[in-house]
């Protein structure tokens, strides 16, 4: 029952795209990504997008990510009977999935057929596969930056695919299955700014982050003078961005990506990626026995090819990005 339904990226295709810096992720190289990178590549241009001349493709390419998703593992009786977690969703018929729709690279809902794609979308697609054997069978609840804690205190779905950075203080009230990527965080400016071009530039800026996102405590430490404008959801924050009403916006860098991809000429990213690694983790109930149930189809389907096949269908072949990293190390 369907109700919604290390790397390196080139200079030339990194300012195409307006991404400015370039991150080396350990889970994958984004240009100045939030959600991914770690160490920056020197000597990318920081300077504005040039217009719509990448060659990749910004469209995701519907008929591979549906192929992909069919062509799933489906688990034995056995091993769904060795969770309880993924024994309920069984008996259920229905897994209740948590996650956003707006996310041009990682959740987007087409609204031409209903579908929702995207990596997260995906992921969450083939591990509802993996237990119902039917992509389809899920249930969708729309959560922000500061509804994922809850949705899943209160019950209200069995997992939160979205972008989920792992915290300390997030693993108090609920449980992480992962990481399956990793990032770190990007600054977002209008591609006519010529203020802005790395972290140290925000001083005394309005910087739009997003409530309930690791924005905001990481805005405090590396750009303490900056004046923090928060928005409940990166939609609100890039339209602040968009009417001057703020001088950048900072959050995970793969989410700023999606921003540039899906704007061709309107955004750059400004300067290298900074603050933390930034990993992203499958939200679960706490202590849930689902987490190791989880982390092995995870493994599966890393050590099986179908999460690089996920991630360049996804993000590779959209951003010109022809070297799929590596994923980080689940349980780590």
């Amino acid at each position: 029952m369907k109700s919604l339904k290390s790397t390196s990226v080139s200079r030339r295709q990194a300012i195409r795209l307006g991404l400015g810096s370039v991150a080396a992720a350990g889970a994958v190289a984004l240009a100045g990504c939030s959600d991914t990178g770690s160490d920056s590549a020197a000597g990318a241009s920081s300077a504005p997008a040039s217009g719509t001349d990448s060659t990749a493709s910004t469209q995701i390419d519907k008929g591979a990510f549906d192929g992909l998703l069919a062509a799933g593992d489906v688990a034995d009786d056995a091993t769904v009977s060795s969770s309880a977690w993924a024994q309920h969703i069984k008996d259920a018929g229905t897994f209740r999935l948590g996650g956003v729709q707006t996310s041009t690279l990682f959740a987007s809902l087409d609204e031409t057929d209903n579908r929702l794609r995207g990596f997260d979308a995906g992921l969450a697609q083939l591990l509802v596969r993996y237990i119902l054997g039917d992509e389809s069978k899920y249930s969708f609840t729309k959560v922000t930056s500061d509804t994922r804690e809850s949705v899943l205190q209160n019950n209200q779905v069995d997992a939160v695919f979205a972008t989920y950075s792992i915290t300390d203080k997030r693993k108090e009230v609920i449980s992480f299955a992962g990481p399956y990527y990793s990032t770190r965080q990007g600054i977002l400016v209008l591609a006519d700014n010529t203020d802005v071009n790395s972290v140290d530039d925000l001083a005394g800026k309005t910087v739009a982050a997003q409530s309930g996102s690791t924005g905001p405590n990481i805005l405090a430490e590396y750009a303490p003078t900056a004046t923090v404008q928060e928005f409940t959801t990166d939609e609100e924050a890039r339209t602040a961005l968009a009417q001057g009403r703020v001088d950048a916006y900072v959050i995970d860098a793969t989410m700023q990506m999606s921003s540039i991809v899906k704007n061709p000429g309107k955004y750059r990213l400004a300067g290298e990626s900074f603050g933390p690694e930034d990993p992203y983790g499958i939200g679960m109930q706490l202590d849930s026995d689902g987490v190791a149930f989880v982390n092995a189809w995870l493994k599966k389907i890393e050590d099986e090819g179908t999460w690089a096949k996920l991630w360049q269908i996804c993000i590779g072949d959209r951003t010109g990005i022809d070297a799929v990293p590596e994923p980080p190390v689940i349980g780590a």
